[in-house]
């Protein structure tokens, strides 16, 4: 098929839109594929001269949409909230943090205790296990879990309350 005229242009659109429009919604959000559509038979259009007849027509086309498809990725600029908005990010398990400062805060202090009494406190506050649990999987009683939580929120308790 030539692209010579309106005519084939508008053939060629009836027969390869569809495909164009399909391949564009793999790549490009579903608000911009009509866009970019009309954007590539216009690409078509303004280069046909530079269509090889030899060649498969198709994959002229998908070349020139996935060229289009890139351009406009390219060129869309982020979606972004500013930090305010954006709320807190997931959190650890049961503890929601406030913020950033705040976790921050938390992390270092779990790092002022003693090995024994972190893991227990992560193992049930981000782990989302219970005690018992906690004492199977480090294969301790479970008298020594509890002392090594109580302990160690103590512990972190007065790390905290310190500025």
């Amino acid at each position: 098929m030539r692209i010579s005229d309106e005519e084939s242009l508008s053939a060629c659109y009836r027969a390869h839109g569809p495909a164009v429009r399909s391949y564009l919604r793999r790549f490009v959000p579903a608000q911009d594929v009509e866009d970019l559509v009309q954007v590539v038979f216009a690409d078509v259009w303004r280069s046909r001269e530079r269509y090889d007849p030899s060649r498969s027509l198709a994959a002229w086309i998908f070349a020139i949409a996935h060229r289009r498809a890139v351009d406009h990725l390219r060129a869309r600029r982020p979606v972004t909230v500013p930090l305010e908005e954006a709320g807190d990010p997931p959190g650890r398990g049961r503890s929601q943090v406030d913020d950033l400062a705040d976790r921050d805060r938390l992390d270092r202090a779990l790092a002022e205790l003693s090995h024994a009494q972190r893991q227990a406190i992560e193992l049930a506050y981000f782990g989302d296990l219970s005690q018992r649990e906690i004492a199977e999987r480090l294969r301790v009683p479970l008298g020594t879990v509890k002392a090594r939580t109580s302990r160690g929120l103590r512990r972190l308790s007065a790390l905290l309350a310190t500025p």
